[in-house]
């Protein structure tokens, strides 16, 4: 990994992003990007003073989505961090990315429109190119001249994870040299919010949105959700050496997959949990016992984090109690598609600075849990960080574990 890149609820860049994890920063509060006062939860992690003209002239802004404008602002950060702009063979470098459903905002503003109308089909002629999922890495290639593979994954929450991996096979199989990858999301809208809260899978914490977001506490109440994007710049190493890139961590392995149970709720048993786990493990060719630090998917809901722990603690034995294992996602929110993109920059900004992000907002143990388990809850850990595994799962089954390495030459 050669650059980092992220636009949170926490932090607009890398730096602030890192500042919000160790310093345990809620992102969540009420929602400004329309009147919620109707709806069951009227609160979300929100990206803090966004504005797209902060970024983009006026008239670029408008022809994409609110998600493809993250996915180009965290990617233009971790390009501009690993130097691939200039000096080397463009079409050895491709764009894989992740969301798990796109151009929601500009989907849902052209239906409401129509419906408002006469019955004239009057759309956008930049709906389509706004609401497809692609447009992200289509726009990412663009802009930087990227004319190697590019393409998105969408797996609902699993996707960024699915883009990393891909990413990292691509240039296993010698068809790239130089990967971007991450994933976004833009899903805080009337359709996003109305439709979780139909599921019942939102935290309704309306009095007090900033500790909403409790993973692995007894009285956590659904997820709370998160919008932006991270970034990540995946690297051939000899291709990384010769041209001097300092280099964050190594990508050593990654695992899929599914279920095989429900379309919405996790298998109680945590069976494809386990099996995701082990799959990256053999991957990345190492035993469980080298695991110092699991960045959990704990998205603070009753089943999915218990059924989580359960696998962990099957896979990892007795050396579950030696592991750190935190949710980040207790202070951004569920970013949906792009949680693993910020979760994985999560995962390597804790190797860098040997400190463990917290899960925060925890006040009663779950008895369920056992309490011998370092959940690192409310405070961030100092530890020697040297294999980081992120786990992300999605709406379908699906199940994708990363396993970074500290880099060291």
């Amino acid at each position: 990994m050669t650059g980092l890149g992220a636009i949170t609820p926490i932090g607009n860049t890398v730096s602030a992003y890192w500042d919000g994890l160790s310093q345990g920063v809620s992102g969540a509060a009420p929602i400004t990007r329309f009147d919620a006062s109707k709806f069951k939860t009227r609160f979300a992690c929100e990206v803090k003073g966004y504005s797209p003209d902060d970024y983009f002239p006026t008239k670029e802004g408008r022809k994409m989505d609110i998600f493809t404008q993250f996915a180009l602002i965290a990617s233009d950060e971790a390009i501009k961090d690993a130097g691939i702009d200039e000096g080397v063979d463009k079409d050895r470098v491709g764009v894989i990315w992740g969301s798990g459903i796109g151009g929601l905002t500009s989907l849902q503003a052209e239906c409401i429109a129509f419906a408002k109308g006469d019955g004239t089909p009057r759309f956008n002629p930049f709906f389509i190119p706004k609401m497809i999922a692609d447009s992200a890495s289509g726009n990412i290639s663009i802009r930087h001249k990227f004319r190697g593979p590019n393409f998105v994954t969408t797996s609902a929450c699993a996707s960024s994870s699915d883009s990393i991996i891909s990413a990292f096979n691509y240039i296993r199989l010698n068809m790239a040299d130089v990967m971007v990858t991450g994933g976004s999301e833009a899903a805080v809208t009337e359709s996003g919010v109305g439709g979780f809260n139909a599921l019942k899978a939102m935290s309704e914490r309306n009095d007090a949105p900033e500790v909403a977001s409790r993973p692995y506490d007894k009285e956590r109440d659904g997820f709370v959700l998160g919008e932006g994007s991270g970034a990540l710049v995946l690297e051939e190493y000899e291709h990384a050496k010769a041209r001097g890139a300092k280099i964050y961590a190594e990508l050593i392995g990654g695992g899929m997959s599914a279920d095989a149970y429900h379309i919405t709720a996790p298998d109680p048993e945590g069976n494809g949990v386990m099996l995701v786990m082990k799959n990256a493990l053999r991957d990345a060719g190492i035993s469980p016992e080298e695991v110092d630090y699991i960045n959990t998917h704990g998205t603070s809901t009753p089943l999915g984090d218990g059924a989580e722990i359960k696998a962990i603690e099957k896979v990892f034995g007795e050396h579950a109690y030696n592991l750190n294992i935190s949710s980040t996602k207790s202070m951004t929110g569920h970013l949906l598609g792009g949680a693993g993109g910020i979760e994985a920059v999560a995962a390597i900004l804790a190797m860098q600075h040997s400190l463990v992000p917290p899960t925060i907002n925890h006040f009663t143990d779950d008895p369920e849990l056992d309490p011998r388990l370092n959940f690192t809850f409310n405070q961030a850990q100092a530890r020697e960080v040297n294999v980081a595994m992120s786990n992300t799962f999605g709406f379908g089954g699906h199940n994708t574990s990363v396993i970074f390495r500290k880099f060291k030459e």
